[in-house]
């Protein structure tokens, strides 16, 4: 009882806090994006770079900035993993090999922080702090970047200019992810997070053995790691280490950061279309998904749904932190696989069939509710014209959606943008559970194996990081594919969402008229929410029904 109160008290504390933010910041981050006024900081960025902070771009050579950008921060990270063991604060550690090195460069230059390696006995400080943790910032700002693109869309016109994302990139990191990650960093030390720049100290436990600590710079790269959706952990436990996450407060904080960007962005969306009710449509999809994914993995959690055999003793614990227990184990893995962020404070293998296959289920859900930085919400602006379309077809009409008409071009974008990530999913699957070498990697057999493979699969290809852990991924072939895959299931889905930014915004906006779909009701959010679970449902259900469903069958 006492822990079923705890659990729903810090629900209550999570939503109101998440409300009491989702004004301000959105309207915050809608001044950043839309002002003309440059920061002296900001004007030399842009002078270092070459870039012209009063330029605007069209829709292709946005694209072309954004994929410069990734290019030239995977090659550097590479090298930086590669030549780690020759700069300063390495610790002694060793080169990262060269599979892995493009596997972690491709995947924190992504925003998916899947990892591999123990952190703190395979990087140094200086390549934890420098290599990835800036990373975590800048991935994260491409992101919102991106969706701001998408937004200009939506209320220019006669134009295929979205912005300028050198100028959208300096200004969310600067004026946004710098200042709350600085202020969140030190909430986080007081609270507990250990702030150093230690090495590796030898230590004797109360049993009197020896372990072996490494310190550093955690919480300051702890912030960035959940206010960007990013996850990667500086150790290898990642938030279920007490170093990272100590405790019920830190915990129910991380929660909070990982989800109050993504959360907030639909206030942004309204403010920049001029209609805020657009933006509680939005939310309110996000939050009726959110809220029946934590209700599902919690009460699969709670009641032990399953066959295992340890089950009847307890094996809902297994692989959860006694301090965190079951609601707050399970809270983190439902906000964590409904954005892109792959951090985590249990073992996800751990859970019954129910739980974790809705953990996969979030993902692939396309990690819309609230999504990752940005991502989300230019995931779910691309089912809200899905629906739109739908809707527009029922009623014999050219669908509208903020005043602009879904032709057969836009259309077209939203499907290839729709179809992107389920292809790289089930063709990786496919490829993994033909080649019996990998097949060899599953240390679980079975319904159980291929869920593992499949949770990599939809975990990498969505941009999130989390795993299951009955997966040997650390091999030459699992390194090179989920790091193609990783790049893929970024930067493919960012072409179609600026091709069709471009798109819209050289249209002429159209009158609304009574034929128009109101696009801010309470139908529209049941319509919008239905096309998602149809799209999803269509799209993955002979996979689950592989996996996690024929476990739960058991």
């Amino acid at each position: 009882m006492n822990d079923t109160l705890a659990g729903w008290l810090q629900m209550s504390v999570l939503v109101a806090a998440l409300g009491l933010s989702f004004r301000p910041l959105g309207d915050y981050m809608a001044r950043v994006l839309t002002g003309d006024h440059h920061w002296r900081i900001e004007r030399l960025v842009y002078r270092a770079g070459g870039v012209n902070g009063d330029a605007d771009q069209r829709w292709p050579v946005y694209l072309r900035s954004v994929l410069a950008f990734a290019a030239v921060s995977v090659l550097f990270l590479y090298a930086f993993l590669r030549l780690q063991n020759h700069l300063l604060l390495s610790l002694g550690t060793r080169p990262i090999p060269a599979d892995l090195a493009f596997n972690t460069a491709a995947s924190f230059v992504t925003n998916t922080n899947w990892q591999v390696y123990s952190g703190e006995s395979a990087m140094g400080h200086l390549v934890q702090m420098a290599g990835l943790a800036v990373q975590n910032f800048v991935s994260a700002a491409v992101g919102i970047a991106v969706v701001t693109a998408l937004i200009r869309g939506f209320t220019r016109k006669k134009t295929e200019c979205v912005g300028n994302f050198w100028v959208d990139l300096t200004r969310i990191v600067l004026r946004v992810l710098l200042p709350l990650a600085f202020v969140f960093a030190i909430v986080l030390v007081a609270a507990g997070v250990i702030q150093n720049l230690h090495g590796a100290h030898d230590i004797t436990t109360l049993a009197g053995g020896h372990q072996t600590l490494t310190g550093g710079p955690v919480a300051s790269q702890e912030a960035i790691k959940e206010l960007g959706t990013n996850g990667g952990g500086f150790y290898n436990a990642n938030s279920a280490h007490p170093f990272e996450n100590p405790n019920a407060l830190t915990n129910l904080i991380e929660i909070y950061l990982l989800l109050v960007i993504s959360f907030s962005l639909p206030r942004t969306f309204g403010a920049m279309v001029g209609d805020h009710r657009q933006g509680y449509a939005i939310v309110a999809v996000m939050a009726l998904i959110w809220a029946a994914s934590v209700a599902i993995v919690t009460a699969n959690e709670l009641h032990r749904v399953g066959s295992s055999a340890g089950q009847a003793a307890g094996a809902m614990m297994e692989g959860k932190e006694t301090r965190f227990g079951i609601w707050s184990s399970a809270l983190f893995a439902a906000a964590t696989t409904l954005t892109s962020c792959g951090a985590v404070n249990s073992a996800h293998d751990s859970y019954t069939p129910g739980g974790g296959g809705m953990t996969i289920v979030n993902m692939m859900l396309g990690e819309i509710a609230p999504g990752g930085t940005g991502s989300g919400l230019y995931g779910m602006l691309i089912l809200a014209i899905v629906a739109v379309f739908v809707a527009g077809l029922m009623v014999g009409r050219t669908p509208e959606y903020l005043g602009k008409k879904l032709r057969g071009r836009e259309m077209k974008f939203a499907s290839l943008y729709i179809l992107t990530t389920p292809a790289l999913v089930l063709i990786g699957a496919g490829l993994a559970m033909a080649s019996p070498g990998e097949r060899a990697a599953m240390l679980n057999p079975g319904a159980h194996g291929f869920s593992e493979v499949l949770y990599a699969l939809a975990s990498t290809a969505n941009n999130n990081g989390s795993a299951f852990a009955g997966l040997s991924a650390d091999t030459v072939w699992y390194n090179t594919a989920l790091g193609v895959v990783m790049l893929l299931g970024r930067f493919l889905p960012m072409v179609f969402v600026l091709a069709l930014a471009g798109s819209l915004a050289g249209q002429q906006p159209v009158p609304v008229t009574a034929g128009t779909l109101p696009t801010h009701r309470p139908q529209f959010v049941g319509l919008l929410t239905g096309v998602i679970l149809i799209v999803v449902g269509l799209t993955y259900f002979p996979a689950l029904a592989l996996g996690p469903l024929a476990e739960g069958l058991r």
